[in-house]
């Protein structure tokens, strides 16, 4: 084998090496702060649901459960996702029956617990509006859970732009995954089968 090959040889088996190693980077993201291959979402929190009880990550263990940034003036992708998740609930049956959702809302101003309460009912009883208490609370769960918003002006008034992901968090707490209204229903469901299932 001449000098040629042997460099020619050696590139390309540097180009493979690099591939791999930034396809690994790009699947497996890995978290600054924990040096885990495991995206840090959550964290703990303690805010009042709309029958004003207090819901935290601590009570939350033991079961797996499902996250909501949104707020009840939205005109579009909150109630698309609360109407999706109420069906893919429903069409997990009984497997489904103490999942929760919680709807989490980015406008605490207008959303009242009893506005939030009567809002998560239209849809389902698994569904649980949660107030922050104030801006610095909100801010601090969006933080933990990697969510955005923002008040936008509007002629009539204002609106929210907000992340309309819906966060998966297994029994232990750690993030699972993610819901997506671009998802096909069966995706959607077959994510939540294997939440379910987990242990």
């Amino acid at each position: 084998m001449n000098a040629l090959k042997i460099v020619r040889l050696t590139a390309w088996a540097a180009i493979g090496i690099i591939t791999v190693a930034l396809l690994y980077v790009l699947l497996n993201p890995v978290d600054r702060e924990q040096g885990t291959g495991v995206a840090s979402i959550g964290g703990p929190f303690r805010l009042a649901d709309h029958d004003g009880q207090i819901v935290t990550d601590a009570s939350l263990r033991g079961k797996p459960y499902a996250l909501f940034f949104g707020f009840t003036h939205c005109p579009d992708f909150c109630p698309t996702s609360m109407l999706e998740i109420t069906n893919d609930l429903n069409a997990l049956g009984n497997a489904a029956k103490d999942f929760r959702v919680y709807f989490v809302t980015v406008d605490p101003a207008r959303d009242t617990a009893a506005l939030l309460k009567e809002y998560a009912g239209s849809f389902d009883s698994r569904i649980i509006g949660l107030v922050p208490k104030d801006e610095a609370e909100l801010a601090n769960m969006a933080r933990l859970y990697r969510a955005i918003y923002r008040k936008v002006d509007t002629p009539s008034g204002y609106t929210m732009d907000h992340t309309a992901s819906i966060y998966l968090m297994d029994a232990q707490g750690q993030f699972f995954g993610t819901l997506d209204s671009r998802e096909a229903p069966g995706v959607r469901q077959a994510k939540l089968k294997r939440l379910l299932e987990r242990r």
